[in-house]
């Protein structure tokens, strides 16, 4: 990661807080003033580490981790999933830590965002774990509530660690699991990808770093973890559960309290230097780790319908979740409603979404607003689907997510290109 944030200073905007900061809510007031910053705060009351935030929270920052363009992300992250790439260079925790004692928060300056809060919570963690029947690794981010000095209870939904810690319970026994925090962006960003149970995000991610990824071999569990900042090491409990929340979610609004996991830890390992790394809730860099790896999804379901479409984007104003604009090379005067239909089918989660013609940005909210303006009547061209299951995220949905949702076809109408032709886009 510290490789990656030297790039960070030199070519984007970097805040460096000297004075001194407290991990309880004052720290959080920072991220939220400085929203697309890199912070990095130099002084924690509690803690003798650093605390850096916003590594990854632009398009521009992410693509340049990805080595690419802000246009490129997505093949790149569907190029990445579909081409997995094994990883056999492995380094002992002694070669990358200075520090391996027991296991105790109180020294790692996790952070409290809001008042309501359940406590501090630990929102760049990336949970490491194997298959107790395949032996097939996961990796992948949760957020986790401290409950002591060596206890945490994580937020998992029923995806791969879930049914790892399901099959670790049906035996009686508990499930290995390490925790790594301070990641490289492009890492990051391949523990939320969503890929079958059968793939190791971990080969994701070396893809993203063209097969010269390195991993850490765990001291106490069977587990190997990418280069990190802090790595964690304990188990997940079976048959033990625990209050998670009240915290804020995607939607910046507080998500239910739930009975979760206990995570029992057992070593912990950094070095003099290590910086914590806190991700706002809500924030960008919550809203594109989350969003972007869904944007492959709906592009390869919306190609298969209209297989000119240009580019997806699940916008940061709809919370990298619940809007999308999509780009298209329209062919036929009803493409656009069948990318609509595609879309939404493809990640349910979706409730608005735009098709635009391939002259308009889809990254610029601007521009998304002036094809709507422009080139669409609102009795022929916006579709809605009442009562469909949406987002549990979703203010508005239902208790069992059901909502409304609604298509937006601002793509021209082809027997009068000429008339929406624009100039400033034209040569």
């Amino acid at each position: 990661m510290k490789e990656f944030l030297k790039t960070l200073e030199k070519d984007f905007n970097t805040l460096r807080i000297g004075e001194e900061v407290s991990v309880n809510l004052e720290a959080a007031e920072f991220l939220k003033k400085n929203p697309k910053d890199t912070i990095i705060m130099e002084n924690i009351h509690e803690s003798n580490m650093k605390v850096v935030s916003g590594i990854c929270n632009t398009r521009e920052k992410i693509a340049r981790a990805l080595n690419t363009d802000v246009a490129g992300i997505t093949q790149r992250i569907m190029g990445a999933i579909n081409n997995p790439m094994p990883i056999s260079d492995c380094q002992s925790v002694q070669d990358i830590f200075s520090v391996s004692k027991p296991a105790d928060l109180s020294e790692i300056p996790i952070l409290t965002y809001y008042s309501r809060d359940g406590g501090p919570y630990i929102t760049s963690g990336v949970i490491i774990a194997k298959d107790p029947e395949t032996d097939v690794r996961n990796a992948s981010i949760h957020r986790m509530l401290v409950l002591g000095k060596d206890r945490l209870t994580a937020r998992i939904v029923p995806r791969h660690l879930y049914t790892y810690h399901q099959r670790a319970e049906a035996l009686d026994e508990p499930l290995e699991v390490a925790i790594a925090i301070g990641m490289h962006p492009a890492t990051l960003l391949a523990t939320t990808t969503s890929v079958p149970i059968t793939v190791d995000e971990l080969e994701v991610a070396n893809n993203f770093h063209q097969g010269e990824m390195k991993l850490i071999k765990c001291e106490t569990v069977d587990l190997e973890v990418p280069e990190c900042e802090i790595l964690l090491e304990g188990k997940m409990l079976p048959h033990e559960r625990a209050e998670e929340g009240p915290f804020v979610d995607l939607t910046d609004t507080y998500d239910v309290v739930r009975m979760e996991p206990v995570i029992e830890l057992d070593r912990m390992h950094y070095r003099h230097d290590s910086m914590y790394h806190a991700i706002m809730p809500a924030g960008f860099e919550h809203k594109l780790l989350q969003g972007l790896p869904q944007e492959p999804r709906i592009f390869n379901a919306v190609q298969n319908t209209v297989p000119t479409v240009k580019n997806v984007a699940l916008t940061e104003g709809g919370c990298c979740w619940l809007h999308a604009a999509i780009s298209i090379q329209k062919q036929t005067q009803g493409d656009g409603k069948n990318v609509i239909m595609a879309a939404l089918a493809a990640h349910p989660s979706l409730k608005h979404c735009v098709v635009v013609d391939e002259d308009v940005n889809i990254f610029n909210a601007e521009d998304i607003e002036y094809a709507i303006a422009t080139r669409v009547k609102g009795d022929e061209d916006i579709l809605i689907v009442p009562g469909a299951r949406g987002s549990s995220l979703d203010p508005c949905a239902k208790p069992d997510g059901t909502t409304t949702k609604m298509g937006v076809d601002a793509t021209k109408p082809l027997d009068k290109l000429e008339k929406f032709e624009r100039v400033s886009f034209s040569n």
